[in-house]
Protein backbone atom coordinates (compact mmCIF):
# COMPACT_ATOMS: atom_id res chain seq x y z
CA UNK A 1 0.00 0.00 0.00
CA UNK A 2 2.73 2.30 0.90
CA UNK A 3 4.42 1.43 -2.68
CA UNK A 4 0.84 2.29 -3.85
CA UNK A 5 0.53 5.96 -2.63
CA UNK A 6 4.19 6.67 -3.24
CA UNK A 7 3.51 6.24 -6.74
CA UNK A 8 0.06 8.27 -6.84
CA UNK A 9 2.28 10.64 -5.27
CA UNK A 10 4.85 10.61 -8.29
CA UNK A 11 2.14 10.69 -10.38
CA UNK A 12 0.17 14.14 -8.81
CA UNK A 13 3.73 16.07 -8.46
CA UNK A 14 4.09 15.28 -12.50
CA UNK A 15 0.43 16.06 -13.68
CA UNK A 16 0.71 19.57 -11.63
CA UNK A 17 4.08 19.83 -12.61
CA UNK A 18 2.98 19.80 -16.44
CA UNK A 19 -0.03 22.03 -15.74
CA UNK A 20 1.62 24.70 -13.96
CA UNK A 21 1.11 27.76 -15.86
CA UNK A 22 -1.85 26.54 -18.27
CA UNK A 23 -5.10 28.32 -17.78
CA UNK A 24 -7.87 27.00 -19.84
CA UNK A 25 -9.21 28.26 -22.61
CA UNK A 26 -12.31 30.21 -22.41
CA UNK A 27 -15.66 30.26 -24.38
CA UNK A 28 -19.17 29.84 -24.22
CA UNK A 29 -20.20 28.16 -20.99
CA UNK A 30 -20.91 24.70 -22.10
CA UNK A 31 -17.26 24.46 -23.38
CA UNK A 32 -15.65 26.15 -20.60
CA UNK A 33 -18.20 23.49 -18.27
CA UNK A 34 -16.53 21.15 -20.55
CA UNK A 35 -12.98 21.82 -20.11
CA UNK A 36 -13.48 22.59 -16.58
CA UNK A 37 -14.84 18.80 -16.09
CA UNK A 38 -12.05 17.24 -18.42
CA UNK A 39 -9.41 19.07 -16.09
CA UNK A 40 -10.55 17.77 -12.78
CA UNK A 41 -10.76 14.32 -14.18
CA UNK A 42 -6.84 14.66 -15.48
CA UNK A 43 -6.24 15.48 -11.74
CA UNK A 44 -7.92 12.76 -10.87
CA UNK A 45 -6.28 10.52 -12.53
CA UNK A 46 -2.88 12.16 -13.40
CA UNK A 47 -0.61 11.43 -16.21
CA UNK A 48 -0.02 8.40 -17.07
CA UNK A 49 3.04 6.40 -16.01
CA UNK A 50 5.44 3.48 -16.93
CA UNK A 51 3.69 1.28 -13.97
CA UNK A 52 0.00 1.81 -15.25
CA UNK A 53 -1.90 -1.42 -16.57
CA UNK A 54 -2.17 0.15 -19.94
CA UNK A 55 0.85 1.60 -20.52
CA UNK A 56 3.66 -1.12 -19.61
CA UNK A 57 4.43 -1.86 -23.00
CA UNK A 58 4.73 2.08 -23.73
CA UNK A 59 6.85 4.87 -21.91
CA UNK A 60 4.72 7.82 -21.77
CA UNK A 61 7.43 10.03 -20.77
CA UNK A 62 8.10 11.95 -24.06
CA UNK A 63 4.08 11.99 -24.30
CA UNK A 64 3.68 13.96 -21.13
CA UNK A 65 7.03 15.83 -20.07
CA UNK A 66 6.20 20.10 -19.76
CA UNK A 67 7.94 21.13 -23.72
CA UNK A 68 7.28 18.80 -26.74
CA UNK A 69 10.58 17.62 -27.61
CA UNK A 70 11.76 18.73 -31.22
CA UNK A 71 11.52 17.33 -34.35
CA UNK A 72 13.56 17.92 -37.06
CA UNK A 73 10.86 19.04 -40.11
CA UNK A 74 10.77 15.90 -42.90
CA UNK A 75 11.02 16.86 -46.38
CA UNK A 76 9.06 14.02 -48.21
CA UNK A 77 9.78 13.58 -51.88
CA UNK A 78 6.54 11.96 -52.40
CA UNK A 79 3.31 14.19 -53.69
CA UNK A 80 -0.10 15.18 -51.48
CA UNK A 81 -1.86 11.82 -50.28
CA UNK A 82 -5.49 11.30 -52.31
CA UNK A 83 -4.77 14.99 -54.04
CA UNK A 84 -6.02 13.24 -57.19
CA UNK A 85 -9.35 11.63 -55.02
CA UNK A 86 -12.18 14.60 -54.99
CA UNK A 87 -12.49 15.68 -51.92
CA UNK A 88 -12.83 19.00 -49.28
CA UNK A 89 -9.86 19.87 -47.96
CA UNK A 90 -8.81 21.24 -44.51
CA UNK A 91 -5.43 22.10 -43.90
CA UNK A 92 -3.82 22.50 -40.37
CA UNK A 93 -0.04 23.78 -39.85
CA UNK A 94 1.31 22.65 -37.02
CA UNK A 95 -2.10 22.68 -35.40
CA UNK A 96 -3.07 25.48 -36.48
CA UNK A 97 -5.98 26.20 -39.41
CA UNK A 98 -4.50 26.78 -42.59
CA UNK A 99 -7.73 28.98 -44.04
CA UNK A 100 -5.59 29.91 -47.72
CA UNK A 101 -4.85 26.61 -47.88
CA UNK A 102 -8.39 24.97 -47.24
CA UNK A 103 -11.19 24.23 -49.14
CA UNK A 104 -14.40 26.05 -48.39
CA UNK A 105 -16.34 24.66 -46.25
CA UNK A 106 -19.48 23.90 -48.29
CA UNK A 107 -20.35 20.84 -49.06
CA UNK A 108 -24.01 19.23 -49.73
CA UNK A 109 -25.11 16.62 -46.26
CA UNK A 110 -23.68 18.41 -44.00
CA UNK A 111 -22.19 21.46 -42.27
CA UNK A 112 -18.25 21.97 -41.22
CA UNK A 113 -17.47 24.52 -38.26
CA UNK A 114 -14.60 25.09 -36.30
CA UNK A 115 -14.12 24.27 -32.67
CA UNK A 116 -12.51 27.49 -32.26
CA UNK A 117 -15.80 29.58 -33.74
CA UNK A 118 -18.00 27.10 -32.21
CA UNK A 119 -16.86 26.96 -28.66
CA UNK A 120 -17.86 30.79 -28.13
CA UNK A 121 -21.41 30.14 -29.09
CA UNK A 122 -24.16 29.41 -26.41
CA UNK A 123 -26.30 27.16 -28.29
CA UNK A 124 -24.85 24.55 -30.60
CA UNK A 125 -25.30 20.87 -31.10
CA UNK A 126 -21.62 20.04 -30.13
CA UNK A 127 -22.32 21.07 -26.55
CA UNK A 128 -24.03 17.47 -26.01
CA UNK A 129 -20.81 15.86 -27.63
CA UNK A 130 -17.43 18.14 -26.79
CA UNK A 131 -16.41 15.62 -24.14
CA UNK A 132 -18.88 13.49 -23.80
CA UNK A 133 -17.65 10.54 -25.90
CA UNK A 134 -14.60 10.89 -24.20
CA UNK A 135 -15.86 10.99 -20.80
CA UNK A 136 -17.48 7.77 -21.63
CA UNK A 137 -14.56 6.23 -22.55
CA UNK A 138 -12.98 6.62 -19.47
CA UNK A 139 -15.62 4.39 -17.50
CA UNK A 140 -13.86 1.20 -19.08
CA UNK A 141 -9.93 2.54 -18.82
CA UNK A 142 -8.47 5.75 -17.56
CA UNK A 143 -7.21 7.86 -20.97
CA UNK A 144 -5.84 11.06 -19.11
CA UNK A 145 -4.14 11.99 -22.61
CA UNK A 146 -7.74 12.25 -23.71
CA UNK A 147 -8.71 14.06 -20.94
CA UNK A 148 -5.84 16.64 -21.53
CA UNK A 149 -6.89 17.25 -24.67
CA UNK A 150 -10.33 18.12 -24.10
CA UNK A 151 -9.67 20.43 -21.66
CA UNK A 152 -7.12 22.06 -23.78
CA UNK A 153 -8.22 22.09 -27.30
CA UNK A 154 -9.17 25.31 -28.70
CA UNK A 155 -9.12 23.91 -32.00
CA UNK A 156 -10.62 21.21 -34.91
CA UNK A 157 -13.46 20.50 -36.92
CA UNK A 158 -17.13 20.12 -35.84
CA UNK A 159 -18.91 18.34 -38.63
CA UNK A 160 -22.74 17.61 -38.68
CA UNK A 161 -23.96 15.11 -41.45
CA UNK A 162 -27.47 14.91 -42.40
CA UNK A 163 -27.35 13.16 -45.49
CA UNK A 164 -25.16 11.04 -47.72
CA UNK A 165 -21.98 13.23 -48.37
CA UNK A 166 -20.82 12.74 -52.07
CA UNK A 167 -16.90 13.01 -51.49
CA UNK A 168 -14.27 12.50 -48.77
CA UNK A 169 -13.36 15.34 -46.25
CA UNK A 170 -9.71 15.49 -46.00
CA UNK A 171 -7.94 17.01 -43.16
CA UNK A 172 -3.93 17.29 -44.04
CA UNK A 173 -1.63 17.76 -41.37
CA UNK A 174 1.31 19.60 -41.72
CA UNK A 175 4.65 20.23 -39.41
CA UNK A 176 6.42 23.12 -40.46
CA UNK A 177 8.31 23.75 -36.49
CA UNK A 178 10.66 21.28 -34.91
CA UNK A 179 9.39 22.60 -31.92
CA UNK A 180 5.44 22.46 -32.56
CA UNK A 181 2.65 20.82 -30.02
CA UNK A 182 -0.24 20.74 -31.82
CA UNK A 183 -3.82 19.73 -29.87
CA UNK A 184 -6.60 19.28 -32.04
CA UNK A 185 -10.24 17.81 -31.12
CA UNK A 186 -12.63 16.91 -33.54
CA UNK A 187 -16.70 16.24 -33.02
CA UNK A 188 -18.65 14.41 -35.64
CA UNK A 189 -22.07 13.55 -35.44
CA UNK A 190 -23.94 11.99 -38.33
CA UNK A 191 -27.82 11.99 -38.02
CA UNK A 192 -29.84 8.87 -39.08
CA UNK A 193 -29.29 7.68 -42.25
CA UNK A 194 -26.32 10.30 -43.27
CA UNK A 195 -23.18 8.84 -44.54
CA UNK A 196 -19.41 9.95 -45.18
CA UNK A 197 -15.64 8.98 -45.45
CA UNK A 198 -13.19 10.96 -43.35
CA UNK A 199 -9.20 11.32 -44.67
CA UNK A 200 -6.63 12.22 -42.14
CA UNK A 201 -2.68 12.19 -43.66
CA UNK A 202 0.28 14.29 -41.68
CA UNK A 203 2.90 14.22 -39.48
CA UNK A 204 1.10 17.39 -37.93
CA UNK A 205 3.53 18.55 -35.18
CA UNK A 206 6.55 17.30 -33.54
CA UNK A 207 3.99 16.19 -30.48
CA UNK A 208 0.66 15.70 -31.68
CA UNK A 209 -2.17 15.07 -29.45
CA UNK A 210 -5.60 14.65 -31.60
CA UNK A 211 -9.36 13.32 -30.15
CA UNK A 212 -12.08 12.27 -32.55
CA UNK A 213 -15.65 11.71 -30.81
CA UNK A 214 -17.66 10.17 -33.56
CA UNK A 215 -21.32 10.19 -32.84
CA UNK A 216 -23.37 7.32 -35.16
CA UNK A 217 -26.90 7.46 -35.43
CA UNK A 218 -29.19 4.71 -36.37
CA UNK A 219 -28.74 3.59 -39.90
CA UNK A 220 -26.27 5.68 -40.38
CA UNK A 221 -22.52 5.10 -41.84
CA UNK A 222 -19.11 6.14 -41.62
CA UNK A 223 -15.71 5.52 -42.52
CA UNK A 224 -12.61 6.76 -41.50
CA UNK A 225 -8.58 6.54 -43.64
CA UNK A 226 -5.89 7.91 -41.96
CA UNK A 227 -2.40 7.74 -42.79
CA UNK A 228 0.10 9.09 -40.14
CA UNK A 229 3.38 11.09 -41.65
CA UNK A 230 6.77 10.05 -42.10
CA UNK A 231 8.56 12.35 -40.15
CA UNK A 232 11.14 10.01 -38.06
CA UNK A 233 11.43 11.85 -35.30
CA UNK A 234 7.52 12.94 -34.73
CA UNK A 235 5.00 11.57 -31.74
CA UNK A 236 1.68 11.27 -31.45
CA UNK A 237 -0.92 10.20 -28.97
CA UNK A 238 -4.49 10.13 -30.94
CA UNK A 239 -7.82 8.60 -29.24
CA UNK A 240 -11.00 8.08 -31.17
CA UNK A 241 -14.18 7.65 -29.19
CA UNK A 242 -17.22 6.09 -30.88
CA UNK A 243 -20.63 5.34 -30.43
CA UNK A 244 -23.03 3.46 -32.49
CA UNK A 245 -26.80 3.47 -33.16
CA UNK A 246 -29.01 0.62 -34.68
CA UNK A 247 -27.86 -0.33 -37.76
CA UNK A 248 -24.97 1.65 -38.17
CA UNK A 249 -21.67 1.02 -39.19
CA UNK A 250 -18.31 2.44 -38.48
CA UNK A 251 -15.19 1.34 -39.83
CA UNK A 252 -11.54 2.77 -39.66
CA UNK A 253 -8.06 2.22 -40.37
CA UNK A 254 -4.64 3.69 -39.89
CA UNK A 255 -1.47 3.16 -41.75
CA UNK A 256 1.76 3.94 -39.69
CA UNK A 257 5.20 4.96 -41.02
CA UNK A 258 8.00 5.90 -39.45
CA UNK A 259 7.66 8.43 -36.20
CA UNK A 260 9.58 7.86 -32.89
CA UNK A 261 6.33 7.58 -30.45
CA UNK A 262 3.15 6.90 -31.64
CA UNK A 263 0.20 5.71 -29.79
CA UNK A 264 -3.39 5.18 -31.30
CA UNK A 265 -6.25 4.48 -29.15
CA UNK A 266 -9.36 3.32 -30.00
CA UNK A 267 -12.65 3.12 -27.61
CA UNK A 268 -15.67 1.92 -29.35
CA UNK A 269 -19.48 1.38 -27.64
CA UNK A 270 -22.35 -0.80 -30.12
CA UNK A 271 -25.49 1.33 -28.02
CA UNK A 272 -28.10 -0.11 -31.20
CA UNK A 273 -28.84 -3.74 -32.04
CA UNK A 274 -27.27 -5.15 -35.51
CA UNK A 275 -24.27 -2.58 -35.42
CA UNK A 276 -21.23 -3.07 -37.31
CA UNK A 277 -17.70 -1.70 -36.16
CA UNK A 278 -14.42 -2.99 -37.84
CA UNK A 279 -10.90 -0.94 -36.85
CA UNK A 280 -7.88 -2.05 -38.74
CA UNK A 281 -4.22 -0.62 -39.05
CA UNK A 282 -0.91 -1.69 -40.75
CA UNK A 283 2.72 -0.67 -39.31
CA UNK A 284 5.65 -0.76 -40.94
CA UNK A 285 8.53 0.33 -38.72
CA UNK A 286 12.42 0.70 -39.29
CA UNK A 287 15.15 0.98 -36.17
CA UNK A 288 15.43 1.16 -32.05
CA UNK A 289 13.71 4.23 -31.52
CA UNK A 290 10.25 2.99 -33.26
CA UNK A 291 7.80 2.49 -31.18
CA UNK A 292 3.92 2.27 -31.92
CA UNK A 293 1.19 1.14 -30.05
CA UNK A 294 -2.30 0.44 -30.90
CA UNK A 295 -4.55 -0.05 -27.67
CA UNK A 296 -8.24 -0.50 -28.64
CA UNK A 297 -11.64 -1.12 -26.48
CA UNK A 298 -14.42 -2.37 -27.84
CA UNK A 299 -17.97 -2.69 -25.98
CA UNK A 300 -20.90 -4.71 -27.50
CA UNK A 301 -23.33 -3.05 -25.51
CA UNK A 302 -26.93 -4.24 -27.82
CA UNK A 303 -28.05 -7.35 -29.73
CA UNK A 304 -26.68 -9.23 -32.73
CA UNK A 305 -23.83 -6.86 -33.28
CA UNK A 306 -20.86 -7.54 -34.75
CA UNK A 307 -17.16 -6.06 -34.20
CA UNK A 308 -13.46 -6.62 -36.13
CA UNK A 309 -10.30 -5.40 -34.90
CA UNK A 310 -7.43 -6.36 -37.59
CA UNK A 311 -3.96 -5.32 -36.97
CA UNK A 312 -0.53 -5.96 -39.01
CA UNK A 313 3.04 -4.69 -38.15
CA UNK A 314 6.20 -5.44 -39.94
CA UNK A 315 8.97 -4.83 -37.78
CA UNK A 316 12.64 -4.19 -37.78
CA UNK A 317 16.37 -3.26 -36.96
CA UNK A 318 15.00 -3.13 -33.37
CA UNK A 319 11.57 -1.65 -33.87
CA UNK A 320 8.93 -2.29 -31.53
CA UNK A 321 5.19 -2.70 -31.79
CA UNK A 322 2.68 -3.52 -28.94
CA UNK A 323 -1.03 -3.97 -29.30
CA UNK A 324 -3.60 -3.80 -26.73
CA UNK A 325 -7.06 -4.54 -27.68
CA UNK A 326 -10.35 -6.01 -25.58
CA UNK A 327 -13.77 -7.33 -26.45
CA UNK A 328 -16.20 -6.30 -23.47
CA UNK A 329 -19.80 -8.04 -24.17
CA UNK A 330 -22.28 -7.07 -21.78
CA UNK A 331 -25.23 -9.02 -20.20
CA UNK A 332 -27.69 -8.91 -22.89
CA UNK A 333 -25.56 -8.18 -25.75
CA UNK A 334 -26.69 -11.55 -27.12
CA UNK A 335 -25.46 -12.56 -31.05
CA UNK A 336 -22.60 -11.11 -30.61
CA UNK A 337 -19.82 -11.66 -33.34
CA UNK A 338 -16.68 -10.35 -32.17
CA UNK A 339 -12.85 -10.95 -33.85
CA UNK A 340 -9.79 -9.96 -32.86
CA UNK A 341 -5.93 -10.23 -34.53
CA UNK A 342 -3.19 -9.05 -34.49
CA UNK A 343 0.00 -10.35 -36.42
CA UNK A 344 3.64 -9.23 -36.40
CA UNK A 345 6.52 -10.24 -38.51
CA UNK A 346 9.52 -9.54 -37.63
CA UNK A 347 12.71 -9.01 -40.50
CA UNK A 348 15.35 -9.42 -37.35
CA UNK A 349 15.82 -11.06 -34.14
CA UNK A 350 16.66 -7.45 -32.44
CA UNK A 351 12.77 -6.06 -32.77
CA UNK A 352 9.76 -7.12 -30.69
CA UNK A 353 5.96 -7.47 -30.24
CA UNK A 354 4.26 -7.25 -27.31
CA UNK A 355 0.73 -8.11 -27.25
CA UNK A 356 -2.36 -8.12 -24.73
CA UNK A 357 -5.49 -9.46 -26.29
CA UNK A 358 -8.83 -9.85 -23.76
CA UNK A 359 -12.16 -10.99 -24.15
CA UNK A 360 -14.73 -10.45 -21.26
CA UNK A 361 -18.21 -11.77 -21.95
CA UNK A 362 -21.28 -12.05 -20.35
CA UNK A 363 -23.38 -12.81 -22.61
CA UNK A 364 -23.93 -16.79 -23.71
CA UNK A 365 -25.15 -16.72 -27.29
CA UNK A 366 -22.02 -15.65 -28.63
CA UNK A 367 -19.39 -16.33 -31.66
CA UNK A 368 -15.47 -14.10 -30.14
CA UNK A 369 -12.30 -15.09 -31.07
CA UNK A 370 -8.76 -13.38 -30.31
CA UNK A 371 -5.58 -14.30 -31.78
CA UNK A 372 -1.97 -12.64 -31.96
CA UNK A 373 1.02 -14.54 -33.65
CA UNK A 374 4.47 -13.25 -34.21
CA UNK A 375 6.92 -14.98 -36.56
CA UNK A 376 9.18 -14.08 -39.70
CA UNK A 377 9.39 -14.51 -42.78
CA UNK A 378 7.99 -17.77 -44.16
CA UNK A 379 11.02 -19.92 -45.28
CA UNK A 380 8.86 -21.78 -47.53
CA UNK A 381 7.53 -19.40 -49.55
CA UNK A 382 10.39 -17.07 -49.48
CA UNK A 383 11.79 -20.64 -51.11
CA UNK A 384 9.01 -20.67 -53.66
CA UNK A 385 9.83 -17.33 -54.56
CA UNK A 386 13.46 -17.65 -54.75
CA UNK A 387 13.53 -21.12 -56.57
CA UNK A 388 11.45 -18.70 -59.51
CA UNK A 389 14.19 -16.20 -59.79
CA UNK A 390 12.66 -13.49 -57.45
CA UNK A 391 15.47 -11.84 -55.92
CA UNK A 392 15.26 -11.76 -52.32
CA UNK A 393 14.49 -8.06 -51.52
CA UNK A 394 12.09 -8.16 -53.97
CA UNK A 395 10.73 -11.38 -52.49
CA UNK A 396 10.39 -9.95 -48.75
CA UNK A 397 8.78 -6.87 -50.51
CA UNK A 398 6.27 -9.20 -51.70
CA UNK A 399 5.92 -11.37 -48.54
CA UNK A 400 5.52 -8.12 -46.23
CA UNK A 401 2.83 -6.63 -48.82
CA UNK A 402 0.75 -9.92 -48.92
CA UNK A 403 1.08 -10.07 -44.67
CA UNK A 404 -0.46 -6.57 -44.37
CA UNK A 405 -3.23 -7.11 -47.18
CA UNK A 406 -5.97 -8.60 -44.53
CA UNK A 407 -5.27 -5.34 -42.83
CA UNK A 408 -5.71 -3.27 -46.03
CA UNK A 409 -8.85 -5.30 -47.19
CA UNK A 410 -11.17 -3.58 -44.24
CA UNK A 411 -10.70 -0.31 -46.52
CA UNK A 412 -13.93 -0.22 -48.47
CA UNK A 413 -13.14 2.64 -51.15
CA UNK A 414 -10.77 0.67 -53.80
CA UNK A 415 -9.31 3.92 -54.81
CA UNK A 416 -8.58 4.91 -50.93
CA UNK A 417 -6.58 1.40 -50.67
CA UNK A 418 -4.77 2.27 -53.65
CA UNK A 419 -3.05 4.94 -52.60
CA UNK A 420 -2.33 2.86 -49.25
CA UNK A 421 -0.63 0.16 -51.42
CA UNK A 422 1.51 2.75 -53.07
CA UNK A 423 2.85 4.36 -50.23
CA UNK A 424 3.62 0.90 -48.42
CA UNK A 425 5.52 -0.01 -51.72
CA UNK A 426 7.27 3.01 -51.63
CA UNK A 427 8.63 3.07 -47.93
CA UNK A 428 9.56 -0.77 -48.89
CA UNK A 429 11.43 0.91 -51.73
CA UNK A 430 13.30 3.04 -49.80
CA UNK A 431 14.59 0.64 -47.15
CA UNK A 432 15.74 -1.64 -50.30
CA UNK A 433 17.71 0.83 -51.47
Amino acid sequence: MAQSKKMLQVKQDATDAFLADRALPTGAAWANDARADALARLRDMGLPHGRDEYWKFTKPDSLVQRDAPKAAVFQSDEGPLWADVENLTIVFVDGVFDAGASDDFALEGLSIERLADVADKDIHWAKDLYGVLETRGQEVVQRPLAALNTAFATDGVVIHVTGKVSKPVRLVYLHKSETSDATLHHCIKLEEGAEMTLLETGPAAARFNNVMEVDVADHAKFNHVRVQGRDHERRAVTGIFTRLGTESAFKSFTLTMNGVMTRNECVIELTGDDAIAHVAGACVGDGSDFHHDDTVFITHDAVNCESRQVFKKVLRNGATGVFQGKILVKKDAQKTDGYQISQSLLLDDDSQFLAKPELEIYADDVICSHGSTTGAIDEDAMFYLRSRGVPEAEATDLLVLAFLAEALEEIEDETLAEGILERLEGWLARRAS
